[in-house]
């Protein structure tokens, strides 16, 4: 059986999951948490899919793909056994190239 690759959160990410969760929170502080789990829970699955998140449609030819958890995107990308979650935005947000390193 092939080994699971390793799940990182980079910081910027974190962050952005933090800011998306407080805005949340300011009017429902459960539905933020809930989100939060949500987001961990469906990322989690990369360990042992790391292709099962669609091709970023902004950037199709790139090594980045995402993870659709209403109302977010997990952008991420493989680095050999690592998996790097490297920005979470709201569906509605445009995706800004420059955050993805």
């Amino acid at each position: 059986m092939a080994r699971a690759a390793s799940l990182v959160w980079t910081a910027p990410a974190l962050d952005d999951l933090d800011e998306i969760a407080a805005w949340i929170a300011l009017e429902n502080e459960a539905a933020a948490a809930a989100l939060v789990e949500r987001e961990l829970a469906a990322v989690e699955r990369l360990r042992r899919f790391p292709e099962s998140g669609r091709k970023l449609p902004e950037l199709p030819d790139s090594v980045y793909r995402e993870v659709i958890v209403d109302p977010c995107r997990g952008v991420y990308r493989r680095e050999g056994k690592k998996v790097l979650i490297v920005h979470v935005l709201r569906g509605e947000q445009q995706l800004r190239p420059g955050r993805l390193r």
